[in-house]
């Protein structure tokens, strides 16, 4: 993507553009959507990706992240959160989770709670399928 498309782009377009084929992301957007995948995480686990789109660091763990995914769809469902245009809901995210705010951040919720979170380099799709796969 070119300076002059950069410049014309919302940051949701950003985002969703440095998003990889192949791994279902949904994009995370309202605090009714957090409150339903945290209940919903009864029936399979969730996992949140808290992603910056202006930092350099959080764009290539998030490139090796879905680089390393296997899962079957079934297994999780993975949420894309853009940081720059939901700030206040990550505040919400660490406020109702108890969860300190990182970017880039990952959180692995099942039967809501919180089984799994780390940050920056830490962050590691096979960890969280190690995870999500010994409770399935």
């Amino acid at each position: 993507m070119g300076l002059f498309d950069k410049l014309f782009k919302s940051q949701r377009d950003i985002a969703k553009d440095e998003i990889q084929e192949g791994l279902p992301w949904q994009m995370l957007e309202s605090e009714d959507q957090l409150n339903n995948l945290i209940v919903n995480s009864k029936r399979v686990p969730k996992v949140i990706f808290k992603h910056s789109t202006r930092c350099g660091i959080s764009r290539m763990v998030l490139k090796n992240f879905e680089a390393g995914y296997s899962l079957k769809d079934e297994d999780a469902s993975f949420y894309l959160l853009d940081l720059l245009n939901h700030r206040e809901l990550s505040n919400t995210i660490a406020s109702k989770l108890n969860v300190m705010h990182q970017s880039p951040q990952i959180i692995v919720i099942d039967n809501e709670e919180i089984i799994h979170t780390d940050s920056h380099h830490g962050i590691d799709i096979k960890r969280v399928e190690q995870l999500i796969k010994k409770d399935n």
